[in-house]
């Protein structure tokens, strides 16, 4: 079985290792030096999740840990499908949307049988054009693992954004595969497809801020993370990164407000160390002055 090291999890998944620890703290993944193919696709809806929802580490999984114990399954996010419902995740579960925590059903329409009654028309075939789609996205997911291979995923990313130039994940993926290779022009224009094609995907506008940075374009950079955050304010790695950014170009005070919103995200480790140790350094510097409303610094005895 194809084992894969933490430094392959952040490379293939374009994470940084503090995501890792962050997850490891809220119970959703035990650490280990190696994980398996199933593993990486759970890190990888949890990255998605991250980046899509404003649902936190701690609600994720306690709906986890309830689906476990409601339907017997192993392994949820990779077991079955789910979707957001307010702050909590609900479930597909024998043809209906099950919310564990309180074991409420709703009815799915996506998943009724009556839908697999209806004459075989032109909806039919666009599910079934989705399903190729979704298995050859999985196929190249899987081929990207593979340095060997990684010119097979590659061609297949192009065969789906050929059928579907605005799927989103494999504009993104193929972007992060042209990152990792420094080629960060065709990177760029793959992330800012992404964008267009899901205006609400923060991952999407999260890669874009780091390709930019990457090409020293740092106020490009700092609207794309200000988006991500916009999108989902829970999201603490784009916090740390705009906060690095905004600091880089001199803004301290907009600095400090991500840093403090990245230690009240993820307080527990080095980097929220990093995080607090920059907070107090700013507010032992602009504590000194304070700012006019006619934007002229007035020093302030103390």
């Amino acid at each position: 079985m194809t084992r894969y090291s933490r430094q392959d999890v952040i490379r293939i998944l374009h994470l940084h290792a503090r995501q890792l620890m962050a997850w490891e703290r809220a119970g959703l993944i035990s650490h280990s030096e190696h994980y398996s193919f199933e593993a990486l696709g759970q890190l990888r809806t949890l990255r998605d999740l991250q980046a899509t929802t404003r649902i936190s580490a701690k609600n994720i999984r306690a709906s986890v840990e309830a689906m476990q114990r409601v339907a017997g399954m192993r392994n949820p996010l990779v077991e079955a499908s789910f979707v957001r419902r307010g702050s909590r995740l609900s479930f597909r579960h024998g043809g209906a949307l099950m919310d564990p925590l309180t074991q409420q059903l709703a009815f799915d329409f996506e998943t009724s049988p009556a839908r697999q009654l209806r004459v075989v028309g032109a909806g039919d075939v666009a599910l079934r054009q989705a399903a190729e789609v979704q298995d050859l996205f999985l196929r190249a997911v899987q081929l990207e693992e593979n340095p060997a291979t990684i010119h097979q995923a590659v061609e297949l990313y192009r065969t789906i954004l050929a059928r579907r130039p605005a799927h989103a994940p494999a504009l993104i993926n193929l972007g992060t595969i042209h990152y990792n290779l420094r080629k960060y022009e065709d990177a760029e224009l793959l992330y800012r497809q992404a964008t267009l094609a899901d205006p609400e995907y923060a991952l999407a506008f999260f890669d874009l801020g780091n390709v930019l940075d990457e090409m020293q374009r740092l106020a490009e950079a700092t609207i794309a993370y200000q988006k991500a955050v916009a999108l989902v304010p829970q999201y603490a790695d784009a916090h740390y990164n705009l906060a690095l950014a905004y600091e880089r170009q001199g803004q301290r005070r907009r600095a400090l407000r991500h840093w403090l919103a990245y230690v009240r995200l993820d307080p527990v480790g080095p980097w929220a160390n990093h995080a607090k140790e920059q907070a107090r350094k700013i507010m032992n510097t602009e504590k000194l002055s304070i700012v006019s409303r006619r934007g002229r610094l007035v020093k302030v005895a103390g």
